[in-house]
């Protein structure tokens, strides 16, 4: 059985994103900010890669691209979360939390769940931007009309 490129490529972004951020863990860079945005690159690989793979099948619908773009974003951004959920337990739950909310713009102390849904909604929002601008990018391979 051979899983859908939305759940293959979303897996690799999960992947990219996982180990980019064990990587600033253990080089000690977890708290730069402006290091964790650039996880998006990750989105936009993952992205391309599904975008080209429906374009190499012969797929040349703009709203089905459209979907399935948003699909491999969505599944992505959703496993990053759901491991983060986990590793944050593993690491202490609500105190590991509050070593990286310091750098986030979170009113108060949040929760491991809180946490983890705001970053879910952050995510899902860059997921529309990167399918949007990758649409795009790819805009004369598609038929709109």
């Amino acid at each position: 059985m051979k899983l859908p490129k939305e759940i293959t490529n979303g897996f690799l972004i999960f992947l990219g994103i996982g180990i980019y951020f064990l990587l600033m863990n253990v080089l000690g860079l977890a708290d730069l900010f402006y290091l964790r945005t650039l996880n998006v690159f990750f989105i936009f690989y993952g992205v391309n890669k599904t975008m080209r793979m429906n374009l190499q099948e012969g797929e040349t619908n703009f709203v089905s691209n459209a979907v399935s773009a948003m699909a491999t974003s969505v599944v992505g951004v959703a496993l990053s979360v759901f491991g983060l959920l986990v590793y944050s337990y593993a690491r202490g739950g609500d105190a590991y939390v509050k070593t990286l909310s310091s750098t986030f713009m979170f009113g108060g102390d949040p929760s491991v769940p809180t946490y983890c849904i705001c970053l879910l909604f952050e995510g899902i929002a860059s997921s529309v931007i990167v399918t949007l601008m990758m649409m795009l990018y790819w805009n004369n391979k598609y038929v709109a009309d």
